[in-house]
């Protein structure tokens, strides 16, 4: 029997008693999260909980003799366990967006009347219209050829929600597109137009820990109450018309939006009930075919960063990608990107020159800067000095363009921001003092001037707060670096924050330090080489786990249809081995080495700094540690650093990274608070 095989076969014997579980079990080791909102003093129980019942796990543990060669399982039992294949369930294996399928029309086909109206049962309702893993796989097999088609479908979904596409004008919309950065992008964009006091709508994507997140007004995510107010509004208006034959001729047999496009339609139904004064929209996949690009009339357009991801459904070449993500832009409507590859900003301005749209590179945040020095931003890391110029420009054209109808205040005059700093600004400019010179965009297209930043937009460049991105969590001695990094470029930015955090963490005790890292990696990324990067970070252990918090899973906002278990864990076994490999024959420092290397006897606090540790081996304070392990959730990963490592240890640090849907079922765990 093959390693995965052996796998897929462990699962089914993975017990349910982990983090958060709802199980009725009284068991010492279940959390009740409700007992105590104090997170640290939750942790605390939790470990001391789980260490009680250490001796009980591991007479049930099976271990292979060669530790950094085998998946590690705890707490295996009984092979009649189904609780985690439940987890996924399969569902269909129609798409309810390519082919039709009536055993799923019925299903939906529910009076609304004899379903609970509560939050829980509408998140359940929209589990529904996940598309199943055996469909995704043939649209990557595809490379996504049918992804044009669904842009008049979106918009017929939307005439049966009583919404015309021209009613979306009114919500003066933002659109940002990007690889990577454009979530922190609009969430800088939304905190500077509120500071300046406007009401604000933001929607984005993935949630972390509940679907809510993705609808936000001015910052806030949407209360339970709304959400199911507005969830049954969209549901019952579409399942009233589904059954009509002319929608289901027109729209192929699709009665019903997919996941992300009923999201999509509920959020702009949000924002136009709730009459906000603008809306920060983030793309979901791409951007020409992205169900976001619904929206003919932007106020304005930003492209964050661009690299390689997707890849399955955007194309394989950096061109490739780059066109699809400039397919937001629009006539006559502003446009801004920052620094990108020569090849990909060829590509934008190309499809710039197509569409008639004006295109310009915004300027590096340092021009930004006065006497009082640089703008301090929320979000930790440098690459967000790229995200927030971005966004200070696209807050500024949208400033630009109002006041205007429908607005609940109208803003400054276009030719002052807030507190006149635009006029000042164009004085300083005409007596010959600008501080700022054009740097080299690589690229014939026009910088963006800088401007002075109002105290309201310093305020909200500070005040700025995206979780899962550059986030630092301690619970007692384990300290927890969280970013949903995913891409090369992403990771790289990681390990650059990673290592200043760690370094000025070390600075402060002379406690024995372990480094853990807690990774998974999905879809068709390289995960061998994003774990290549990361070696350099000089990791005691790594521990590998699927996106799923809970064997049982015990919210209905972390079931994920899209994947199977066998998939999901073989990708896990891929990427242990992987790890081990890398292990056994790194004899050299990967390029991501030159990222952890500080000034010589450098450290913040004017220690030198620490010695490096040899790659992926136990200290000798602790042979015992695993170079690598395995578990069937994140919940039980975390059990294990809580409970195995911390009573040895003074001092744990904990990256959780290569994923945003694994960093967010971690933020469930350590019960951090999204709003």
């Amino acid at each position: 029997m093959s390693a995965v095989s052996r796998v897929g076969r462990a699962l089914a014997a993975t017990p349910a008693r982990a983090l958060g579980t709802s199980s009725s079990s009284s068991s010492s080791s279940h959390w009740d999260a409700n007992r105590d909102r104090d997170p640290n003093r939750t942790w605390d129980r939790w470990c001391r909980a789980a260490r009680e019942s250490r001796q009980d796990r591991n007479q049930n543990r099976t271990r292979t003799s060669s530790q950094c060669q085998r998946p590690i399982w705890v707490g295996q039992r009984d092979r009649g366990d189904s609780n985690f294949a439940s987890a996924f369930r399969s569902d269909r294996d129609v798409d309810p967006d390519r082919q039709p399928n009536l055993d799923r029309n019925r299903e939906l086909d529910v009076a609304p009347s004899a379903l609970s109206m509560e939050y829980e049962e509408a998140i359940k309702v929209l589990n529904r219209l996940q598309t199943n893993a055996q469909t995704l796989e043939q649209t990557r097999r595809d490379h996504g050829r049918q992804a044009s088609n669904q842009l008049p479908l979106v918009e017929r979904y939307l005439q049966r929600c009583q919404i015309n596409v021209g009613d979306l004008d009114r919500l003066n919309v933002i659109h940002v597109s990007g690889t990577k950065g454009k979530g922190s992008t609009c969430a800088f964009t939304e905190r500077i137009l509120h500071k300046l006091g406007f009401k604000t709508g933001l929607y984005t994507s993935p949630h972390l820990v509940q679907v809510r997140e993705r609808i936000r007004i001015n910052g806030q995510p949407i209360s339970e109450q709304l959400y199911t107010k507005y969830f049954w509004e969209i549901y019952n208006r579409l399942n009233e018309t589904m059954a009509r034959p002319a929608h289901l001729i027109l729209d192929s047999g699709n009665p019903m939006p997919a996941y992300f496009r009923f999201l999509t339609i509920m959020a702009f139904h949000v924002f136009l009930q709730e009459k906000v004064d603008l809306a920060v929209v983030e793309v979901g996949i791409g951007g020409a075919f992205d169900c976001t690009n619904i929206v003919r009339k932007p106020t304005v357009c930003g492209v964050a960063s661009l690299g390689m991801d997707h890849m399955s459904i955007l194309g394989n070449t950096i061109e490739k990608i780059a066109w699809q993500k400039a397919g937001i832009f629009k006539r006559g409507v502003p446009a801004f990107t920052v620094e990108q590859p020569p090849s990909a900003m060829t590509i934008l301005q190309e499809r710039a020159r197509e569409l008639d749209c004006p295109l310009q590179v915004c300027p590096p945040l340092s021009a930004y800067a006065d006497d009082a020095g640089h703008p301090d931003l929320g979000l930790a890391g440098e690459h967000q000095r790229l995200n927030a110029t971005l966004a200070l420009q696209l807050s500024r054209a949208w400033l630009r363009r109002y006041p205007g109808p429908g607005l609940r205040a109208p803003p400054a005059p276009a030719t002052t921001l807030d507190d006149g700093s635009e006029r000042a600004h164009e004085e300083t400019k005409a007596n010959g003092n600008t501080h700022y010179d054009a740097h080299d965009s690589g690229s014939s297209l026009p910088t963006a001037d800088p401007f002075p930043l109002s105290p309201a937009m310093l305020q909200g460049l500070k005040e700025t707060e995206w979780p899962g991105r550059s986030q630092i969590l301690r619970r007692g001695p384990v300290t927890f670096y969280l970013d949903g990094a995913h891409t090369v470029q992403s990771v790289e930015a990681c390990i650059k924050w990673f290592q200043k955090s760690v370094l000025e963490e070390e600075g402060t005790t002379r406690d024995p330090v372990v480094r853990v890292l807690l990774f998974n990696m999905t879809g068709d990324r390289d995960s061998a080489a994003i774990l290549g990067l990361l070696q350099a970070c000089q990791f005691d252990c790594a521990v590998f786990c699927p996106n799923i918090t809970n064997i049982s899973p015990d919210s209905s906002d972390q079931v994920n249809y899209t994947v199977t278990p066998e998939r999901v864990m073989a990708q896990c076994a891929a990427n242990q081995t992987a790890w081990d490999q890398l292990c056994r024959t790194r004899a050299t420092p990967s390029r991501a080495a030159a990222f952890w290397a500080p000034e010589p006897g450098a450290s913040r606090h004017g220690a030198a700094a620490p010695a490096p540790r040899p790659l992926s081996r136990a200290t000798s304070r602790n042979p015992a540690i695993p170079s690598s392990a395995v578990f069937p959730c994140i919940s039980e990963a975390l059990r294990w650093i809580g409970s195995e490592l911390e009573p040895e240890l003074r001092r744990v640090q904990v990256l959780i990274t290569g994923s945003l849907h694994l960093v967010g079922g971690a933020l469930k765990c350590l019960e951090f608070g999204l709003s």
